[in-house]
């Protein structure tokens, strides 16, 4: 089996691709195929996502090119900026990886999710297509690396260790 576990720089040319759904794309220890069917194990930093375009190098020194396999996703759109605006809201209220796009929304195929936006008066289209989710504001969650508290969170801002106001 081929090892993986170096991030490299973009390139112009690669040796061969790995093609992942996003789901796959946010584990860091995983074992998989390449395109060309070779088994392979990969063993990167964890709490980083694989993005299409994204590449690697095997431990023979093969460069790998990670693609975003097209998914079942659904693609959400609104007569205005502010409806969409409040259909992102209401995802991002409940943690939904969002993929953001000129005039529309992406998220994973859920009929549950579907209704809610229908209900806010978006239109859903099912298509299928790479699913690119935004990486968050702070480009995901260190909890464990952080012990003095989440510094930076706006929620914070104003507040005191305790919680209560700055006199």
């Amino acid at each position: 089996m081929l090892v993986i576990s170096k991030r490299i720089a973009p390139r112009d040319t690669h040796d061969v691709e790995l093609v992942l759904p996003f789901e796959l794309r946010q584990k860091s220890r995983l074992r998989t195929r390449l395109e060309n069917g070779e088994d392979i194990g990969l063993f990167l930093d964890r709490g980083q996502i694989l993005r299409g375009g994204d590449y690697l190098q095997s431990e023979d020194g093969r460069v790998v090119k990670v693609c975003a396999r097209p998914e079942k996703v659904l693609q959400i759109a609104c007569d205005t900026a502010e409806a969409l605006t409040r259909v992102a809201y209401h995802l991002g209220n409940r943690h939904v990886p969002l993929q953001v796009g000129s005039g529309w929304l992406r998220i994973a195929e859920d009929y549950v999710l579907r209704q809610m936006v229908e209900g806010l008066g978006a239109i859903v289209a099912n298509i299928e297509a790479p699913f690119e989710p935004e990486a968050g504001a702070y480009g995901g969650h260190h909890h464990q690396d952080d012990p003095a508290g989440h510094r930076g969170i706006i929620h914070q801002f104003g507040a005191n260790r305790t919680g209560a106001p700055r006199a």
